[in-house]
């Protein structure tokens, strides 16, 4: 169980300020990965790194992508906090489901940006999402603020947790890339059969898709079975 399989992602963040604290609050806890996407101000900048403090080496190593798809690539476990509840068929957890999480698997912690949060369509690449318990009149956060409480309790709870049973060495779960590749495979055969119709309803097919995939915590083995399936079953039938 170990700390740098954390990752802390912002969305979208577009304060300078907030993503330097951000950095000092992960550095805090003894966590060392910042991932960013779209970044609103240029990055890295002085306000970033005067905020940071003394978590310089934090922004210094931090990675930065334009978009989520391929922050995503390496985790295993996606948790997007929201402070909104998701008409979704998606698993909600509290902060103190956290222990009943594998911290042996790559756990990446999603952030929206502090105007408007994270959308559905990033949110369907989540396994699960996390709702810090706040005033239900004055529910949002500042953006750091989540992120420390966060890190909080995930500290604690890899100091404390026992592990109970170990996982087979044989079973390797499959990271977000190989996910995103098997669903990207499947809407390809699905756009060559003219799947998505009427046209204006493909994005929350998408959605539903990525919602479907992500939240199974798929096996390296099981994707490649799948997309064998996927692959057998988009070939022409031959008489």
């Amino acid at each position: 169980m170990k700390k740098n399989n954390i990752s802390f992602i912002l969305h979208k963040p577009q304060l300078s300020e907030n993503i330097g604290a951000c950095a000092r609050a992960i550095k805090n806890f003894n966590f060392t990965k910042l991932i960013l996407v779209d970044p609103k101000p240029t990055f890295p900048n002085d306000k970033i790194l005067a905020t940071s403090v003394g978590a310089k080496n934090i922004i210094n190593e931090s990675k930065v992508y334009n978009n989520l798809e391929p922050a995503l690539e390496n985790i295993d476990y996606v948790i997007a906090t929201s402070s909104r509840f998701r008409n979704k068929n998606l698993r909600h957890i509290k902060l103190g489901d956290l222990n009943k999480i594998s911290f042996n698997k790559k756990i990446g912690f999603l952030f929206g940006s502090e105007a408007s949060g994270l959308s559905n369509s990033e949110i369907s690449y989540a396994n699960c999402t996390l709702q810090v318990p706040t005033n239900p009149e004055f529910k949002s956060l500042n953006l750091s603020h989540s992120v420390i409480i966060i890190a909080q309790v995930v500290s604690s709870i890899i100091k404390l947790k026992k592990i109970k049973y170990s996982r087979s060495n044989k079973i390797k779960t499959a990271n977000k890339k190989s996910i995103n590749n098997l669903v990207n495979f499947c809407i390809n055969n699905l756009e060559k059969k003219n799947f998505f119709k009427p046209m204006e309803k493909k994005p929350i097919m998408l959605e539903n898709l990525r919602n479907i995939f992500h939240k199974m915590e798929l096996s390296e083995k099981e994707t490649r079975i799948l997309s064998s399936v996927f692959a057998g079953l988009s070939k022409k039938n031959v008489h």
